[in-house]
């Protein structure tokens, strides 16, 4: 029964601490966890689609080492605003190489991204064409990036409206569905607060935690309906850290190894 039962990942937004999925994958591999289906949310469509193109957990973490602060700021491609004051263009030509140009149908595992369509608050469900296109469009944090236009619709990040798809990758066919959840409770943002001095907010700092406010009220309802909730310990990162990959991706490891027995009993019953 174990070896029918189909396990799906449903991998979460959260910006640069959706570095810590890099690490929750390799917890998974390493202990014989095979995925059937993967959905992902922003940051966690960027993972989830380089996994089921067939990129190694090793490989992402090479890859997210090897980048500094430079060359990530250098992503940030600022000019006149269209939807967005980043144009993207820099964060598409990463994804390409992350991910490569394919198709949804050429992956080695099933996989789907979640976006929001602009003007109907609609959850956007990406399966076909251009993976990248996709992920693209699931990874558009409002005001930040520019949106992007598809199919005749105006999509921004899938957070959103469903920060852990964990319902979408039920859908797809999963028994036993993984969630992973990089974004802090407001409880652990509260104790944060009141632990140092708080300074005053610059635009980009409202910004980041504007959002970060409301992921963190969206999460618990996009993580109804999973077996297994994996939450890597993030409370001390912002979603700007990139530069603390190696840190991100221990946190992810570590929550990984820590939810294999809950995984195994799920697979059991």
């Amino acid at each position: 029964m174990m070896a029918n039962k189909k396990i799906g990942l449903a991998l979460g937004g959260g910006a640069a601490r959706g570095l810590a999925h890099i690490g929750v994958l390799k917890a998974l591999k390493a202990n014989g966890i095979k995925i059937d289906y993967i959905a992902g949310t922003s940051a966690g469509a960027v993972a989830g689609a380089a996994y089921a193109k067939g990129t190694s957990p090793d490989a992402l973490k090479e890859m997210a080492l090897s980048m500094g602060v430079r060359d990530w700021a250098s992503l940030a491609d600022v000019g006149i605003p269209h939807g967005g004051f980043i144009s993207g263009n820099r964060i598409k030509s990463l994804l390409k190489v992350i991910i490569g140009d394919v198709d949804f149908k050429e992956l080695s595992v099933p996989f789907a991204c979640v976006a929001c369509d602009l003007y109907t608050g609609e959850e956007v469900i990406i399966n076909k064409g251009s993976v990248l296109e996709a992920v693209r469009a699931s990874i558009s944090i409002p005001i930040v990036f520019s949106v992007v236009e598809r199919d005749g619709r105006f999509l921004v990040d899938g957070g959103l409206i469903n920060q852990v798809p964990v319902n979408v990758v039920r859908e797809m066919g999963a028994d036993i569905v993984i969630g992973v959840n990089v974004i802090p409770t407001l409880k652990s943002r509260k104790k944060k607060a009141a632990a140092k001095k708080v300074k005053q907010p610059g635009i980009f700092d409202v910004m980041t935690h504007v959002i970060d406010i409301t992921n963190a009220k969206t999460v618990i309802k996009s993580l109804k309906g999973a077996n297994v909730v994996i939450n890597p310990d993030t409370r001390d990162y912002t979603s700007a850290d990139f530069h603390q990959a190696k840190d991100l991706i221990l946190q992810g490891e570590l929550a990984g190894e820590l939810s294999i027995p809950e995984i195994e009993l799920a697979l059991k019953q």
